[in-house]
This record gives structure tokens, sequence and C-alpha cells, in this order.
């Protein structure tokens, strides 16, 4: 029999299972999906039960691809921010509330009011955001007391999870910097910030290592997965951090981050504390771009454009919705840098880093009767890459990187990769690896066990790359960007006159 690990990776869209032998092949993989709710405008939830029932479903289907190979231990992943509120019972008593869930405004408020910012990013690396989870619980409070006063316990996503596979109650760091109250530099929830909102640390599970053993698979759930009793579970990491690890990107070379154009697009850049003292992270102190725990305990800055690949898309569904994303690139190449002067803002969905601003809104600027489809084409790939260079300045006054390995459907175009790295004016690398969070948590469950003594170690199993793409400097896009950098607050005057 030959070991494999497993590493699932609960999604927003659904869940990815996915065994992976000790030297980093990929042996077998299943997803499954489940529905998003939206319960009033700008609400997001899922039912739990959903994620439970399509998770053992994808474990079952990858374990019976396993003939000829033994399970020793399964990693988690996913999605981060969410709210998963147990009662004394350990039954789920609301839908869980999601990442990208924006009702939580006022709590916002609330908790900046009590806890001045400059300190909150301190202590945590970030400001109040509404898509936090700390916000949720006080939204918890005011909304819906009753559920509220059930309340013995919040989970994370992938932490209920793990509850549910091994009946312990457990988070850790990558994920847990991502509620909103966890003091960075210990890695533990700060008292402080609790204590002053009025609210329970024992509300928040114990937080352990990324590489810890959590727990073991039940009896009951081996059964129906077909997977060993007392499988380890290894705590894992938010899909960011986990994502990161399944691309080989570590604190160990402070050099590499990535870079993902999907749906949204994300900057991850691994960084250290100060010299003197590694457990003294460095946020942006306007907290423009996130701070998060790593999971090889480290951390890392995260710049995210809400809408990238979904700017594309929103582009095409809209204005040419018979043409294919590979001729879209096509006709952008039939334009020039500079898109001969138009300029698009991303912000369809508001923005993240470095406006923090849901309200803001997207525009095309600069038209004129002899721009052609190339030039407007060619605007959108160029606004996106704006957008992601706004985060990029951001985060290199902190942590430089010098080469971002390139992920996601944007990265399969040659045309928006050279856009990119002209923009950022930083090396890419069009990875080879895109088996994304559930590979990440394969590797930390490696590690967990021992099959590996550190992450470092297990990286190694990662092959050279060899798709390098070389930034070119060009002054048309030196200039668009200077034009750039303008339109957000020249257009927020328009924006506050809409009703």
């Amino acid at each position: 029999m030959t070991d494999i690990v497993v590493g699932l990776d609960l999604g927003t869209g659904g869940v990815r299972a996915i065994a992976v032998d000790l030297q980093g092949q990929v042996i077998a993989q299943a997803t499954r999906s489940y529905p998003l709710l939206t319960p009033q405008p700008g609400w997001t939830e899922q039912n739990s039960a959903d994620w439970v029932e399509a998770s053992l479903d994808a474990l079952f289907d990858v374990s019976q691809q396993l003939q000829g190979y033994q399970a020793i231990a399964l990693g988690l992943s996913g999605q981060m921010h969410g709210m998963v509120p147990l009662d004394a019972q350990g039954k789920v008593i609301r839908p869980a509330i999601l990442w990208n869930d924006q009702r939580t405004g006022k709590a916002v408020v609330e908790i900046e009011a009590s806890i001045p910012r400059q300190e909150l990013i301190q202590r945590t690396g970030n400001p109040a955001i509404t898509g936090f989870q700390l916000p949720k619980l006080l939204w918890l409070r005011t909304e819906e007391p009753q559920a509220y006063s059930r309340l013995w316990q919040i989970l994370l996503p992938k932490d209920y999870l793990g509850y549910v596979l091994t009946g312990e109650i457990f988070t850790e760091p990558s994920d847990a910097s991502g509620v909103g109250c966890l003091n960075l530099a210990n890695r533990q929830w700060d008292t402080d910030i609790l204590h002053t909102l009025d609210l329970n640390p024992a509300l928040f599970p114990p937080v352990i290592e990324s590489t810890a053993i959590a727990g073991r698979l039940k009896v009951e759930i081996a059964t129906r997965v077909g997977l060993p009793a007392g499988l380890p579970v290894v705590a894992g990491g938010g899909d960011n951090a986990a994502a990161a690890i399944g691309l080989g990107i570590s604190s160990s070379n402070l050099n590499r981050g990535s870079l993902s154009i999907g749906t949204s697009g994300a900057i991850f850049a691994p960084c250290v504390g100060v010299a003197r003292d590694r457990h003294r992270p460095i946020p942006d102190p306007e907290g423009r771009v996130h701070l998060f725990c790593h999971v090889d305990g480290g951390y890392h800055l995260l710049g995210v454009t809400l809408a990238a690949g979904g700017s594309l898309r929103w582009y095409r569904d809209t204005f040419a919705p018979h043409i294919s994303y590979t001729e879209l690139m096509d006709i952008a190449e039939r334009s020039q840098p500079g898109a001969r002067g138009v300029l698009f803002l991303p912000h369809l969905a508001g923005e993240r880093s470095p406006h923090l601003d849901p309200d803001t809104r997207g525009a095309l600027v600069n038209l004129s009767l002899t721009h052609t489809p190339a030039d407007i084409t060619r605007a959108v790939l160029e606004g996106v890459a704006f957008s992601l260079r706004s985060a990029l300045e951001v985060i290199s006054a902190i942590a430089p990187v010098h080469q971002l390995l390139a992920t996601g459907g944007g990265a399969r175009s040659h045309t928006w990769l050279q856009i990119l790295a002209d923009v950022l004016q930083t090396e890419l690398i069009a990875s080879k690896a895109e088996e994304g969070a559930a590979y990440g948590a394969a590797i930390l469950a490696m590690v967990g066990v021992g099959t590996y003594p550190n992450l470092e170690a297990a990286l190694k199993i990662f092959a050279p790359d060899d798709n390098v793409v070389q930034p070119q400097a060009n002054p048309l896009y030196e200039a668009g960007f200077e034009r750039y950098k303008l339109l957000y607050n020249a257009l927020k005057a328009v924006r506050a006159s809409i009703p």
C-alpha cells in the first residue's frame, strides 16, 4: 500500500477533495457544489449542513479511487471570515454568514468607536472590515438577540467542518487572523479587544499550529466516507495561505509572492516581523492591505481587487457575449499599451485594496469617436493591472517582492500576463501548479504527521519553474497609471450624487 494524504478545501462555490502521494503527485480528486443564499440585498449565507454533505460525498468519491493506496492524514482549508454559531449541544444556530456579506456596517462603526482604528491595526493587522467575523458576532448580538443568547461557540467554516469530522473545537492562526480580534504578535485572541466589546473570549476556539493534529476522524464519519477511523486531521489553513503553500510560497523566500487572477485578484506576499523580533509583524499604518498570519509561522500581506477576472467577464457578457475570452485577448492585441488613452476603473463590486470602499463604482473614461473595441478591451485588462499595482505599491513598502507566481484563469493568457508584468514591473511566472488550497492543505497534512520535518523540506517537492514573463518598461503604462490614480477621488462627487 502506497501512502497518500488527503486535502479538503471548503470553498464558497463548492468543496474540493484531493489525494496526493508523498512526492506531491495528485492521485485522485472530487468536487461537490452547494447553493449560495442571498436572503436580502448585500447578504450572503450558506447552510453548514450543505457543506457537510458535500464534503462527505467528495471524500467518499476520492476514497473510492484509492485502491492500492493508504490515507495517513487529512488536511483542511476553506473560505475565510465566515461565522458558524453553535449552541451548547454543538448544533448550528443559524445559517453561516459569509466573507462577502455586507450587513455589518453598523457593527464596524461600533468597533471603531470602542477601539481606535490605529490600535486595532497595530494589534490585529487590519481595521474593522464588514466581511470579517468579529463584526458578524456584534451584528448577531444586536439583530438576533435570541440566537445570541444560545451561543456557545463561533467557528470559521473549515473549522466547523473539522469539528464535524473529529468532534474537536479548534482553529489555527492563518484563518483566525481574519476574524478581527487575533493578536498577531502572540497568535492568540486579544482579550483586551474582546473585553472592550463586552464579548466572552470563551466563545472563540483554541488556536493551535496550522500543522498540528487537531483531532482524529470519528468512526461514524470514517465509515461513511471510506477512510480509516482515527485518521489524523491536521488543522490546515485559510484558503489564501493554503493556496500559497500549494504554490511553494513560504516565509523562507521573501522575494517571491503570488498573483491570482480569478473573479477577484489578489497579491500575496510573505513577510516576517521586524528585524530584531520576528513576532512583531508590520501592518500598513492605514490598513489598506491585509496582514494575516501565514501557516509557516511567518506572516503575509494580501492586497485584493474585487473584480479582476470579474471585470473581464462583465465586459464580455455585457458587450460581446458571443466572443470567447481567447478572441477578446486577440482583439486587445490590436490596440497598444495605454489603450490609446482609454481608462477603466474596475470597481464594479466596490473595492478592497487600497481604498476599503464597498460603495465605490467602476467607470470607463476618456472615450472618443476614434476608440475601437480593441482599445476598450485593452483598457479593461490594463485597469485591473493598475488596480493591482495600487495594492502592490502598498505591499512593497513593507515587504518587497521581485517575483510573483501567477495563477487563475487570467494567468492562462500571455497577453494579460505581459500587461500585468509590464504594469507591475515585476517578474511573473505562469505557475504549473493549479491545484490550489486543497493541495496546500495536503502538504500541511504531510508535515503534521511527520512525513516531512517542516514545511521548508516539504516544499522541495515542487519542480523548477520555466515559464517566466519578464517585465518591459513602457512610459505609456507609467503615464496611464498616473492618470488612473486620479480617477477614484475625481469620481467621488459623482458617486455621492447618485441615490
